[in-house]
């Protein structure tokens, strides 16, 4: 199973500052691998996402919390289960 990080609003807030300072959605996705190893980190489209609701948004980027049972992803609001972020632009 991954390995956990604990997610909290100032996390969370690091996590979009990096991210909507990148220039790209992978250089952003790149920042957070490094910040928030050893978490995953995976770059999804926004239309994948558009059912789900983001934990943070800013102009540019989405990002969701990712919680795994060692073999299915899911999106969760619960930042105690996350163990990696969704990243998309923002649709």
């Amino acid at each position: 199973m991954t390995a956990t990080l604990a997610i909290d609003a100032t996390a969370l807030d690091e996590a979009l500052g990096l991210a909507e300072a990148a220039a790209t959605v992978r250089e952003a996705a790149a920042a957070l691998r490094t910040r928030f190893a050893p978490m995953r980190i995976v770059v999804v489209d926004a239309f994948d996402m558009r059912a789900e609701t983001p934990a943070a948004q800013g102009e540019r980027r989405a990002l969701y919390l990712g919680a795994s049972d060692g073999h299915c992803w899911q999106v969760t609001a619960d930042p105690a289960r996350a163990v990696g972020f969704f990243i998309s632009d923002r649709g």
